[in-house]
């Protein structure tokens, strides 16, 4: 799925209003993500603590949204921008890419729920486009 200008404009606004808050969402979303879909915990097994607010979920919300910030300061070239993370997942951690969209899918129910008013059709579909490139960028190297 390719992005539009329109597109990326969109998704430029929105982000610049969700990144005073990124940590915070993105602890949110890793959150909901081992709530709702709990096989995703197998892979954080290591962590001392899995639940809402612990700061191993919180730190690796911040590191999810940073990445994510990375995407959108770049949007012009996602895979380029991701192309360490994409290695990081595929090599080293050995994730299944799948969950990249179970997160992103988590990541957009958040960030609707915190900008009701900004969550537009256009910014649903903008920031769902996003996340799906975001997805495929992180799963590139799997290939």
């Amino acid at each position: 799925m390719s992005l539009s200008e329109k597109d990326k404009q969109i998704v430029k606004t929105l982000w610049a209003k969700i990144a005073p808050a990124a940590d915070q969402l993105g602890g949110e979303a890793l959150s909901r993500m081992f709530q709702v879909f709990p096989q995703t915990k197998t892979y954080f097994a290591h962590w001392p603590d899995l639940s809402p607010g612990s700061d191993s979920v919180k730190q690796h919300g911040m590191k999810v949204m940073a990445g994510l910030g990375e995407a959108v300061n770049n949007i012009d070239d996602i895979f380029a921008a991701l192309s360490s993370l994409s290695d990081l997942h595929a090599f080293k951690l050995r994730v299944d890419p799948a969950n990249f969209k179970v997160l992103s899918h988590n990541i957009l129910v958040v960030i609707a729920n915190h900008f009701p008013n900004d969550f537009s059709a256009d910014a649903h579909l903008a920031l769902e486009k996003f996340l799906a490139r975001v997805a495929l960028a992180l799963s590139d190297k799997y290939r």
